[in-house]
């Protein structure tokens, strides 16, 4: 007999080790089975199980479920990210907080060694908790992005690109991090709304211009007074920026300053000489109209400034102080100031020396860093790039042509955004950890045999014996690989021949960002660059399951090289899956202390309740969690657990050769074709990605056509003397039984594997065969013969609920002038009706008698006879009373939605709640009119 309740503390790790010892995670070896493939999101080694995650997996493993339940040879491939940033902080936390020496005093190489011990000792904590979670993943193909596998394809796709033209070296802005001192990702910048200020500064016009600054119009907007200014105002909320000023924006539409267009300023401390250019990028309606352009510090201004040839004079150093390197002119009183520092020392002087013209107190966003925490600065820096306009073409053409598809697709839109703008992608950082790129930097040399002085030449290649023996070639003498550039041999004159006698190539100190090796994932992680069987078998993957934010970040890049290297898109479709956040709508976060954490979930309710909440709740790109969601989901397994425990108790046991289709009994053709039904609604949901229709469907199949309904209707049966229709219906319900344990499986896996294993399944479930049932299961006459009776008993509990009919009241109920067909079904089901409607008789009469509600059943009216059960008069009262706090809440809620500060300003998901309320309070109000509607009818 099975335990009371299922203890999933208990069965979880008995279940999963089965599992695992099975062999059944890895893809099955019948070459005749279709493949299915689909490859984890690489969480970060550094990384612990989040509710994202948990959502994630979830989807990813209901598909590797199924499919594998449906026969399909099917691969899903886990892994972790060597997330470079991440780790690396997280071991130079580790260093400090035990007192060791910094990375730097460490070096290079000592400090690798201790991230890779960190990894070792700490770096498989989110695979086991993937596990916790149920997770099906052929654990013997688990890679990592720092593996050596990986490591040769990343140098293969680096070195093949750079051939290609398609990665080259460039000076441009990057977002970089002062406290890191590294390039970092837009993804890894977080915007932070701050107290600030507008400074209002004039730059005086050089070589004695002036011109007629208006100061106010008229009616028709002309100017009618003016004011000679020999400046002109520009407004900056990092005055620090302005001594890397190399010029001033205008709107060419801007009749303010046509003027002065091609003119020049000179720049405050400085005394610069700057021109005055027209870019659309000035907006006339802003401040003054005129903006000061910084190439070398903002990313707007950077394109100005290539618009219109201005230098780009870097005057921070990679910890943002403040430098002359690039700029001669910036005052010795500057060099080495901390940015913010010399901002308030540039305010200070232009207050001073009188061009500070105002200053304007606003909150505006600023850049951080999203682990640094510190302001992030544009800096103009050599970095490495990606030529990702070229290889984005292909990609874009993929998606607009249908090879490979969004759900939902309205997420196309922001693919086709991000392609259709794409910028040079910036793949170096500067750290230790990660894939260092392969490139050496050899002695300056020219091209054609002729010295040139200036640049290290560089080779790139897939080794250093490789970029040696290119070094040899070039430079015609011995290369050897050092720490640092250098050469033997005379100076350099003008000679055909490089002066050297030997050089020391030195390779690039920087490594890949984390997302280059992530955009391989798809088939480096099956063997690529080798021609392996798992590449030919299971790619393109069949499936990608990921959130909305990394779409550009990383679905655009995979599509981007797997059609590059492999000539084929890396996956046929990717489900999108929304953001979880908690029951308000409002994002979860430590600070607010509204995180939900899926491993305290796991372990205080089980894996099987989070596993369904996040199936059912994933319809939505804002998912409203709360744990008492999943606390009502533990109780739909309790639910199942229960009418497997009714069924044991009795003696409902499989039949061997028990035929379904060969059953007699009403309610066992009418389970047969509902449970048809629930197959087929959720075999279309997942196979469509609909993670919330097909647990909604196993949710209504399972609580309120099973248990609800048909074991109810088969207690009579249990209970009475018809020994063939007891034998019938205990087989019936015992395969159906079995049947909803099978659809249930790739949602809540665990609870599903115990109830197959503690009622005699054969074998593991998760090995089973996905059933598939004939269309012939579904019975047009026991489902309208069941679907009355359901109907019925529906309808009278209803009634009583709405008239506060006592529970232990039985009222009796009569049928108005019923036909023949019902009085048969009346005849047939009256010992069901007495019992699940809790009346006391069930009578036919041509009129409905005194003191009755009545209804329809069918087509015939029904009538509930309420005289001395229920007192119309305080009945209508309570109604009345109800309806009318009904009322009042419905006007307080549209007078707040009638209000248009209220909608603009409100959160969108207060404003959200609100409308569920009016709606929850309005569907009140009709029910209760209908009832009192009744009642006087009754009067």
């Amino acid at each position: 007999m099975l335990d009371k309740t299922f203890d999933p503390q208990a069965a979880e790790p008995r279940l999963y080790d089965q599992w695992e010892a099975s062999g059944l995670f890895a893809p099955r070896q019948d070459t005749a089975a279709q493949a299915y493939s689909i490859v984890i999101p690489p969480p970060n080694v550094t990384g612990s199980l989040h509710i994202g995650h948990a959502l994630n997996n979830t989807l990813q493993d209901i598909l590797a479920r199924y499919h594998r339940m449906r026969g399909k040879a099917v691969l899903w491939l886990p892994g972790t990210d060597h997330a470079g940033i991440a780790t690396q902080m997280v071991v130079e936390r580790k260093l400090a907080a035990e007192g060791n020496v910094s990375r730097r005093d460490l070096g290079r190489d000592a400090f690798i060694e201790k991230v890779w011990d960190w990894k070792a000792e700490s770096g498989g904590t989110i695979v086991r908790q993937l596990r916790r979670l149920g997770a099906s993943c052929d654990w013997s193909r688990e890679r990592f992005t720092l593996d050596e596998g990986l490591n040769a394809a990343v140098r293969k796709v680096f070195v093949q690109l750079h051939k290609d033209g398609l990665i080259y070296r460039d000076k441009r802005l990057v977002n970089w991090d002062p406290h890191f001192q590294t390039a970092i990702s837009d993804l890894e910048v977080e915007q932070k709304e701050v107290d600030g200020a507008y400074w209002h500064f004039a730059y005086p016009l050089a070589d004695g211009v002036t011109y007629e600054h208006p100061l106010a119009f008229d009616e028709d907007g002309k100017a009618s007074e003016f004011e000679t200014r020999d400046y002109i105002v520009v407004a900056t909320t990092r005055p620090e920026t302005m001594l890397g000023d190399t010029g001033v924006a205008v709107h060419p539409d801007d009749g303010r300053y046509s003027g002065l267009v091609g003119k020049f300023v000179t720049l405050p401390i400085t005394g610069r000489r700057i021109p005055i250019v027209a870019d659309d990028y000035a907006d006339p309606t802003k401040g003054s109209g005129a903006v000061k352009i910084t190439p070398a510090h903002d990313f707007n201004d950077f394109g100005v400034g290539k618009r219109a040839g201005l230098d780009a004079l870097n005057v921070m150093d990679s910890e943002a102080r403040i430098t002359d390197a690039d700029s001669p002119e910036v005052p010795a009183e500057f060099v080495g100031l901390d940015r913010f520092a010399a901002r308030k020392a540039i305010v200070a002087r232009a207050e001073e020396d009188g061009w500070l013209k105002e200053i304007e107190k606003t909150r505006h966003m600023v850049p951080h860093g999203d682990r640094s925490g510190v302001v992030i600065e544009p800096w103009l820096t050599d970095q490495w790039y990606v030529d990702a306009h070229t290889l984005a073409q292909p990609a874009l053409k993929a998606v607009e042509h249908g090879d490979t598809v969004f759900e939902p697709k309205s997420y196309e839109k922001i693919y086709f955004e991000w392609l259709r703008n794409i910028e040079p992608w910036c793949i170096s950082r500067q750290l230790w950890w990660g894939h260092r790129i392969p490139a050496w930097f050899g002695p300056p040399a020219g091209e054609n045999g002729k010295w040139e002085s200036g640049p290290f030449k560089i080779f790139v290649a897939e080794s250093a014996a490789e970029a040696i023996a290119q070094a040899e070639a070039f430079y015609g003498c011995p290369a050897t690989e050092s720490d640092a550039v250098g050469w033997e041999g005379g100076e350099p004159l003008d000679s055909s021949d490089y002066p050297y006698t030997s050089v020391r190539l030195a390779q690039d100190e920087d490594v890949l960002d984390t997302w280059f090796s992530s955009a391989l994932w798809p088939f480096s992680t099956m063997g690529w660059p080798e021609k392996t069987e798992d590449l030919e078998r299971f790619y393109p993957t069949s499936d990608l399951v990921t959130a909305a934010d990394i779409i550009f970040f990383w679905v655009a890049r995979m599509m981007m090289m797997g059609l590059h290297f492999m000539d084929e898109v890396p996956f046929k479709r990717v489900i999108i899956n929304g953001l979880v956040r908690d029951e308000k709508g409002q994002k979860m976060s430590k600070s607010k202390g509204n995180v939900i954490d899926p491993l305290s979930i796991i372990d205080e309710l089980g894996a099987d309740p989070l596993r369904f909440t996040m199936a059912i709740l994933s319809g939505t790109r804002d998912i409203k969690l709360s744990k008492q969601r999943i606390e009502g989901y533990r109780n739909f397994g309790t639910k199942l657990w229960n009418a497997s425990r009714f069924a044991q108790m009795n003696e409902a046991a499989r039949v061997e050769g028990f035929d379904p289709a060969t059953v007699e009994q009403t309610i066992n053709r009418w389970i047969r074709g509902e449970l048809t039904k629930a197959e087929r609604q959720v075999s279309a949901a997942v196979e469509g990605g609909r993670f919330d229709d097909a647990a909604s469907a196993l949710y209504r199949f399972i609580w309120n056509v099973f248990c609800d309904w048909y074991l109810e209707l088969a207690k009579p049966v249990f209970q009475g003397a018809d020994e063939a229709a007891k034998a019938e219906t205990r087989a019936m319900t015992a395969w159906t039984l079995d049947q909803t344990l099978k659809l249930l499986h790739p949602v809540m896996p665990y609870i599903t594997e115990e109830l197959w294993a503690q009622l005699g399944g054969e074998g593991l479930l998760m090995g089973q065969p996905w059933p598939e049932l004939p269309d012939a299961f579904i019975d047009a006459g026991a489902e309208a013969e069941i679907g009355w009776l359901v109907d019925l008993v529906t309808e009278v509990r209803a009634l009583r609920g709405e008239m506060n009919v006592p529970p232990s009241a039985k009222p009796p109920l009569t049928f108005v002038a019923s036909t023949a067909e019902t009085e048969a079904l009346i005849v047939r089901h009256r010992d069901l009706i007495l019992t699940l409607a809790r009346v006391s008789a069930v009578e036919a009469a041509q009129t409905a008698p005194e003191g009755a509600v009545t209804f329809m059943s069918g087509a015939t009216t029904a009538a509930l006879s309420l005289a001395g059960i229920i007192d119309l008069t305080a009945e209508k009262a309570r109604l009345e009373k109800e309806i009318a706090a009904f009322d009042s809440d419905i006007a307080h809620v549209n007078k707040k939605l009638g209000n248009p500060n209220f909608v603009s300003r409100a959160a969108a998901e207060v404003v959200e709640e609100q409308r569920t309320k009016l709606a929850e309070a309005e569907a009140g109000k009709a029910r209760l009119q209908a009832a009192l509607g009744r009642l006087s009818e009754i009067a």
